[in-house]
């Protein structure tokens, strides 16, 4: 089964941070990350965030390491296991979150983390998680199909029912539940994972870290020089605001953040930079926007879709 290997987790996903702060990079005229090297406050341990502000692809994103190690585990990561309660923790991940400028370039999250909880006299319990989303403002079939396909692509060598799984999870976990609506059009999302042993459930993640870049670049390639104007942007800021209101109300890893007293700046570096709320607004019938609501924000089968 193997032993699980903190240090070669972490060298995986700092060499990740690198290889996506530099390909990202290469899509901007001149724009750079910034990094901010941190020290945990609650323990332990820290992280490098690094945040890119006003570039002509990137309005604001950041791609973010940690290692924070904790005394207790917070209430978010205790409340569907209780038995873990009471235990230390480390906590090593990167997450990302990219906010183009162009509403023709979907904004992109993808997350990959190791956890293990300690006790004394008590065997350690670990497990990864992770996953990658997109959230489409003006969406395109052939880059949601794609998104898809890369994800099917990285969970194919682990079983045929990873990715259909794996995919549901995602439709239920980024699901805001006061609109009745996806936050977008989904991908992939696990937790809790330590079944196959450490080896190969380290292995998975790897394959869904990696898979973020190809999955991801040929879409801003594509679309990044697409022409907008103010409508444009009025609704990508406008949907926006349902991003911001699913990190403040559902996301775990924010919550866990916050609750496991980690690095305000880092943790809410999610949010997008503009971000509008209209009352009761609704899209013009057969518009554009119209086309999000009617044919993106609902679970679909991406791979196999007929309209």
């Amino acid at each position: 089964m193997g032993s699980p290997n903190l240090e070669l987790v972490e060298q995986f996903l700092k060499g990740l941070q690198d290889r996506i702060c530099s390909a990202l990079e290469s899509e901007e005229d001149g724009a750079h990350f910034i990094e901010d090297a941190w020290q945990y406050d609650g323990g332990k341990g820290g992280g490098r965030t690094r945040v890119l502000c006003g570039g002509q692809l990137i309005e604001q994103g950041g791609v973010n390491f940690s290692h924070v190690i904790g005394h207790n585990l917070p209430p978010s990561a205790t409340a569907h296991r209780p038995e873990l309660v009471g235990r230390g923790f480390h906590a090593v991940g990167l997450s990302l979150v990219i906010h183009p400028r162009n509403p023709y370039v979907p904004t992109s999250h993808a997350n990959v983390r190791f956890f293990i909880a300690e006790k004394a006299n008590e065997d350690p319990v670990w497990w990864f998680g992770g996953g990658m989303d997109l959230t489409p403002y003006y969406p395109e079939m052939e880059d949601v199909v794609a998104w898809h396909e890369a994800s099917l692509a990285a969970c194919k060598p682990f079983g045929e029912d990873i990715y259909p799984r794996y995919k549901k999870w995602c439709d239920d976990y980024f699901f805001l539940k006061h609109r009745n609506e996806t936050r977008g059009v989904g991908g992939l999302f696990f937790d809790d994972l330590n079944e196959w042993g450490f080896e190969r459930c380290f292995e998975f993640m790897r394959s869904v870290g990696n898979h973020y870049l190809p999955a991801y670049l040929p879409i801003v390639q594509r679309r990044k020089n697409t022409p907008f104007g103010e409508r444009e942007q009025a609704f990508q800021r406008y949907r926006r605001g349902r991003y911001v209101e699913f990190n403040l109300v559902y996301d775990r890893g924010t919550l866990f953040g916050l609750q496991s007293g980690g690095r305000t700046e880092s943790i809410l570096m999610s949010l997008p930079p503009v971000a509008n709320w209209r009352y009761n607004w609704q899209p013009e019938e057969g518009s554009a926007e119209d086309k999000l609501y009617k044919n993106f924000l609902k679970p679909r089968d991406w791979l196999n879709i007929n309209f």
